[in-house]
This record gives C-alpha cells, structure tokens and sequence, in this order.
C-alpha cells in the first residue's frame, strides 16, 4: 500500500476569534483603542475578541 500524504495544517482548527474580521494589527489597535475610548457594556466582546486577536498575533 503506498503512503499518502496529508497536509495537517489545513485539518486544524484555528486559534484565532472567528468573529474578528482579518485586520491587520494597525488597524485592529485602532479599532481597539475607539472602543475602549468610549465604554459601552454593548461593545465587550468586541474589545475581548480584538485583545485576543493580538494575542494570538503576540504569540
């Protein structure tokens, strides 16, 4: 039987917030910085899901 194959990294799940739009970091510390600028309760898991996108980024 002959080897196959398999290329994982497209079988693993991503780490990153699927909620979060691909930014780049410039653009997602501006987006980070407007929301906590102006505090909104509404606004949380925008500001959790960006601090986690830069995380990953960190890593």
């Amino acid at each position: 039987m002959p080897d196959i194959q398999i290329d994982r990294a497209q079988l693993a799940p991503s780490i990153l917030p699927a909620d979060v739009p691909e930014l780049s970091d410039d653009e997602c510390i501006a987006r980070l910085k407007r929301a906590v600028e102006t505090p909104d309760s509404a606004r949380l898991d925008e500001v959790a899901a960006l601090i986690g996108r830069l995380a990953v980024t960190i890593e």
